[in-house]
């Protein structure tokens, strides 16, 4: 317990992750509490791998004495199989961003629920939130959806490529928060012509995979439109948003809050917010 106290070792599994800013957030937050923090990015893209070699990969950081990883696209729910034990959070959602290594066991959470809950009650307080839509159904997409009725949404309707993939998450919510709370979308133009507002959780308009997952002419001044990507942090999805006076929400609030969470998590140490979203800002100046 000593060694966790001074010194972290911590990393993130994930491909095409080199962009990502949770490696300086949590070193900066390390070094202002006077914690050795080392965070390594584990980029299945560089290693020329993919998700089959996770076993490998977390066998190596406890060998390593890594103190915890953090998981990301497109592992988080591919690396269930392999841990010991979950927490409620990461159980109800069916994904896993944050590892904790400790005691010989492995033990999954779930920081991108309350990062997403929590950018949303900042950022968009008081929002019409009777039908929503939701874009993607993945490990990210699950976590928001939760977030999402967890903050009272009343109607969620999900539009996944992978039909089994959010039906199987339609069925989850359903069961954790009553019947009809979701559903599948089949028609786009319709579900979005009815919205209060849409969240967009699939990859679409990274750096990476440049786009919009929903096309300019379906959004209104009255939608309100979130995003889960923060590189970059104005996707095309907000800007046409942006440019017809919807209010929005960039990624960068559930970025940081996922962060604060999965510090806390792997050190054992509490995270301060208010600086972490400062480290964020003047990285995206």
């Amino acid at each position: 317990m000593s060694q966790s106290k001074h010194s972290v070792l911590a990393g993130l599994i994930g491909a095409g992750i080199q962009a990502s800013r949770t490696p300086a957030l949590h070193e900066h937050e390390g070094d202002a509490q006077g914690l050795r923090y080392l965070y390594r990015l584990i980029d299945l893209d560089q290693l020329k791998l993919d998700s089959s070699a996770l076993p490998d990969l977390l066998s190596a950081a406890e060998r390593m004495g890594y103190t915890g990883l953090n998981i990301t696209f497109p592992c988080k729910q591919a690396i269930i199989p392999l841990l010991d034990e979950l927490s409620p959070e990461a159980t109800g959602i069916g994904a896993v961003n944050t590892v904790v290594l400790k005691d010989g066991k492995r033990v999954g959470h779930n920081t991108d629920c309350l990062g997403f809950g929590e950018g949303f009650r900042r950022g968009l307080p008081d929002v019409q939130r009777r039908q929503v839509v939701q874009m993607g159904a993945g490990g990210a997409g699950s976590a928001v959806a939760h977030a999402l009725l967890a903050e009272g949404v009343e109607r969620l309707t999900l539009f996944e490529v992978d039909a089994a993939r959010g039906q199987a998450l339609v069925d989850s919510l359903n069961q954790h928060f009553g019947a009809g709370r979701a559903a599948l979308g089949t028609d786009l133009p319709n579900a979005m012509a009815e919205a209060d507002g849409l969240v967009n959780t699939t990859p679409i308009g990274m750096a990476k995979l440049p786009g919009t997952p929903v096309p300019q002419e379906l959004l209104r001044p009255e939608l309100w439109v979130a995003e889960i990507i923060y590189f970059p942090l104005e996707t095309e999805l907000l800007r046409d948003a942006r440019a017809i006076g919807c209010r929005t929400l960039d990624g960068g609030t559930m970025a940081v809050f996922q962060a604060v969470k999965a510090f806390e998590l792997i050190s054992g140490h509490s995270a301060d917010a208010d600086r972490m979203m400062a480290h964020f800002a003047s990285m995206n100046g």
